[in-house]
């Protein structure tokens, strides 16, 4: 992954907050294969930058990053006392209609991020979906997580047997053209590939209130290869 330059992903700058649309397969901060991250780009544009909260390394869209220790604080305690309101889109597998539906589940993380439900030992976790569009084979989700545990929204759409698309680890299958497209004829000597090669989630837009009580809307647009799956499933609907 080459170098990120922060300027051509930030989608609202204001005197406190850098409000960024993270492109997939990038982590928000340093792991240990990759020392290309979003916070050593943000550091870059604003020396003082920190990281409020974090999405997974293919998980694309919405990351917030304040500029000052006070607005670090005040951002910190909206996610902490879950003052802002995220919305997440996902592709799951299958055709499914969900009208507001609650999964309250808890999750317990084990060894290397994997998480499980764990009634017992789990912390308290709840997310509401929404199908937005059901496709052929596929269902557009909209993704109302009220709490912020690790894979929470990949875990319990796996629960509603509508598991992501590419997310192989919650049950989740790789998903081709050919399954949608009619007639679909693949080149002779040739692998069809995956539409989308990442899980399909997208952190699309957060709402919350800055130090002064105004209100704050922002909306992350889909990445290439997001925008590419769903233009390819509304067009063999």
């Amino acid at each position: 992954m080459p170098n990120l330059k922060l300027e051509d992903i930030i989608v609202l700058e204001t005197d406190g907050l850098l409000i960024v649309n993270k492109p997939p397969h990038i982590s928000t901060l340093e792991d240990r294969i990759n020392k290309h991250n979003l916070l050593k780009s943000a550091r870059q544009y604003c020396p003082q930058a920190q990281v409020c909260h974090r999405l997974d390394k293919e998980t694309s869209g919405i990351v917030v990053l304040a500029k000052n220790n006070i607005m670090y604080k005040h951002m910190s305690s909206l996610f902490e006392k879950r003052k802002i309101e995220k919305l997440y889109h996902a592709v799951s597998v299958g055709i499914h209609n969900f009208q507001n539906i609650e999964v309250d589940a808890p999750i317990k993380t084990l060894t290397h991020g994997v998480v499980k439900i764990d009634n017992v030992g789990g912390k308290k976790s709840t997310t509401y979906f929404k199908t937005l569009k059901a496709y052929r084979n596929a269902s557009l989700i909209e993704c109302r997580p009220i709490t912020g545990r690790t894979h929470q929204i990949r875990i319990h759409l796996a629960i509603l047997e509508a598991p992501i698309i590419e997310d192989l680890q919650y049950g989740g299958t790789h998903f081709y053209l050919s399954s949608i497209k009619p007639k679909f004829n693949l080149k002779k000597d040739s692998e069809e590939l995956p539409l989308i090669k990442r899980v399909a989630l997208h952190a699309r837009s957060l709402k919350f209130k800055d130090l002064d009580g105004k209100e704050i809307f922002i909306e992350a647009p889909y990445p290439k290869d997001f925008g590419v799956l769903i233009k390819q499933l509304e067009k063999y609907v």
